[in-house]
């Protein structure tokens, strides 16, 4: 199946969901001059893209059927899963060679899945889930982990390169969400790091701002401690990706782990801890909130005195 190039005024662009970062990547699309049908589960969060220039549908279906390429940015695989196969969903909707582009993170099997059913109705798909946050996402800074068909990548990355700064082409369906996993992996590790670095400095003493702007220029240096370190400091849990998405990634990524025979005790402490995070009513704070959960044992509060 032959996928056109995508083109600004030309190709007519789907967008289903408008949350943290669905938002901020759906305005990218259109300040680029796309043609933009637009559905999300709460309208009124939709009022910014709608305010722009794009056209409000009733329903993905609704949707799929006014659009030449598909993106949905939604939360949880059963949101995923009811988007694309409900009564009104995207495949009822869609037309033979529109491109499906999933850039929810999700169950990799969940991809597979909607590419199976896809092909057999002449459509095609990409899985495509990034990293960067809501400040890679208002900044067009995204990495994006793509998984599916070569020419059909191809076809698209106009409209990735509007979103992201790394567009990395991953392999077949499902291999986007794997890579992903790999990320979520790697935050995981890296955000108990910089919390539990936080906490000891707190204890012994040091000026915290003076002790980060000392590490992050040396081997520790890493995006958390730039980005969501200041937001700790600052008592700023507000969500640049959810605690409970991130729990639900860690997951899929522990029962892909176990499903291919490996034991992650990294992962599962990690995992364990931000459920305590949820417990203590943070589900939709920022990732960073994870600090709470180790203060909670440490029946300590990492404060900063007076300026």
């Amino acid at each position: 199946m032959t996928v056109q190039l995508a083109i600004p005024t030309v190709t007519r662009i789907g967008w289903i969901g408008t949350g943290v970062m669905g938002l901020s990547m759906c305005r990218h699309i259109l300040a680029a001059g796309y043609r933009v049908t637009l559905y999300s589960r709460t309208k009124t969060k939709a009022q910014s893209p709608l305010d722009l220039g794009a056209t409000w549908a009733e329903s993905p279906g609704a949707v799929a059927a006014a659009s030449d390429v598909v993106f949905t940015m939604v939360g949880f695989p059963q949101d995923v899963r009811a988007v694309y196969f409900g009564a009104m969903g995207v495949l009822a909707g869609a037309q033979s060679g529109t491109v499906l582009v999933d850039m929810t993170t999700t169950d990799p099997a969940l991809s597979c899945e909607i590419a199976e059913g896809a092909t057999s109705m002449g459509l095609s798909t990409i899985d495509a889930p990034v990293s960067g946050g809501d400040v890679g996402a208002r900044n067009a800074s995204l990495s994006i982990m793509v998984g599916g068909n070569r020419d059909v990548v191809q076809a698209v990355m106009p409209l990735f390169e509007l979103l992201g700064k790394k567009i990395v082409h991953q392999g077949g369906p499902g291999t986007g969400q794997q890579a992903k996993l790999c990320n979520q992996i790697v935050i995981a590790g890296t955000m108990i790091g910089v919390c539990e670095s936080l906490l000891y400095g707190y204890k012994a003493g040091l000026d915290l701002n003076r002790m980060l702007d000392s590490i992050r220029s040396g081997a520790a240096a890493c995006w958390t401690l730039d980005n969501l370190a200041p937001r700790i400091l600052q008592r700023n849990f507000d969500p640049g990706f959810f605690v409970e998405h991130f729990v639900k990634d860690l997951g899929h990524a522990l029962e892909e782990s176990k499903r291919m025979g490996l034991v992650l005790p990294g992962l599962t402490l990690v995992h364990q801890l931000y459920n305590r995070v949820m417990a203590l009513g943070h589900g939709r704070s920022g990732t960073h909130a994870l600090i709470l959960a180790l203060e909670d044992l440490a029946k300590t509060h990492v404060t900063l005195p007076p300026a």
